[in-house]
């Protein structure tokens, strides 16, 4: 039987092997630096097969809309998200599930690892009572959103068989949107609910 996953050592095949030192603090080990001294280019670039030709990552914070709190928070952050990082993509605020979405959300784009992880860690901060599904974009927008995503907060079931009919990315039939994606997967039913 074939792996299903690559090793993560690819590329490292040959290598010399790591030392066991210690560092000062006691506790971390030494990692000595790359042998041309360059930082890993996941710092700049996103790694295959992550597709950042409309965007690398989509956050969707979720929120349950039938609990006023938690609403009004997610108003708030929302409007907060448009103030602080102007440079990202933000929709819309949903007040009702869309798409695969179980409960209400709104989504914000990031484009690069920087704005990534700076608005990974400001979300971690500033999420409060929402929860929020973070997948990147590859060429199958299924395995984004059931393999390669993250949580922050509680997990949601995600409604994703029409994911499975998604045309990838640069395909013929292929949609700029994820909404616009399941809107044709579900025959404009997603259109329907307001996407």
């Amino acid at each position: 039987m074939t792996p299903q996953w690559k090793s993560p050592l690819e590329g490292y095949e040959g290598a010399d092997p790591l030392p066991s030192t210690i560092n000062p603090d006691g506790k971390s080990l030494y990692n000595p630096p790359a042998p041309d001294g360059k930082l890993s280019s996941s710092y700049t670039e996103f790694p295959p097969p992550i597709d950042s030709s409309n965007n690398g990552f989509d956050f969707h914070i979720y929120y349950m809309q039938n609990v006023p709190e938690e609403m009004k928070y997610a108003r708030e952050l929302h409007e907060r998200v448009r103030r602080e990082f102007p440079e990202l993509r933000i929709y819309r605020f949903w007040e009702k599930p869309v798409g695969p979405h179980p409960v209400a959300m709104f989504e914000v784009n990031t484009f690069n690892p920087h704005q990534t992880g700076a608005f990974f860690s400001w979300l971690t901060v500033w999420r409060g009572p929402c929860s929020v599904l973070i997948h990147p974009n590859t060429n199958s927008p299924y395995k984004d959103h059931t393999e390669l995503m993250s949580w922050m907060g509680r997990p949601w079931p995600l409604y994703t068989d029409p994911l499975k009919k998604v045309s990838p990315r640069g395909t013929t039939g292929s949609h700029a949107t994820h909404a616009e994606a399941f809107a044709a997967a579900t025959n404009g039913t997603a259109l329907n609910a307001g996407l």
